[in-house]
């Protein structure tokens, strides 16, 4: 068996202020709703350098020291591969506020956050955003739903 693969590598950013999060309505059709901004990591780009860009690309703010706090990661029906999204938290940051074509970016109260129209999956993402103990999530077809690790 090979031990290579086909991976799509991303990342995503929960952008705290006191009890507000930042997030973005995506106008994306393919994956539409409340989400955190983020997006793909470059060839050649560092991790951790790639959610710093696409945070200033998708909201004009320049987060400082975003810390990894998990993954999420699920496989490609079509085309075979594996889809990563590297998460991560940032408190600090620069920079003002502005929407790109991504969507609409807006702060919101963290307490109101599951009312709002969410991205597909994103509610999973929030444990292992949130909580210390939860490191990943993964989509397992055969049990046709999210196990957290």
């Amino acid at each position: 068996m090979g031990r290579c693969e086909n991976v799509t590598l991303t990342n995503m950013c929960m952008i705290r202020r006191g009890d507000q999060v930042l997030v973005q309505q995506r106008t994306d059709p393919v994956w539409p709703g409340i989400c955190f901004p983020g997006g793909h990591v470059e060839k050649n780009e560092p991790v951790a350098l790639s959610v710093i860009r696409e945070v200033r690309e998708e909201t004009g703010l320049t987060i400082k020291k975003p810390r990894l706090c998990g993954i999420k990661e699920f496989y490609l029906e079509k085309g075979g591969g594996r889809y990563l999204v590297f998460l991560f938290l940032a408190d600090a940051f620069t920079g003002e506020l502005r929407s790109s074509s991504e969507g609409e970016v807006f702060w919101i109260p963290r307490s109101e956050l599951e009312s709002q129209n969410l991205a597909e999956d994103f509610a999973c993402m929030l444990k292992v955003f949130e909580q210390n103990e939860i490191s990943e999530c993964c989509w397992f077809e055969a049990d046709s739903d999210w196990v957290y690790i």
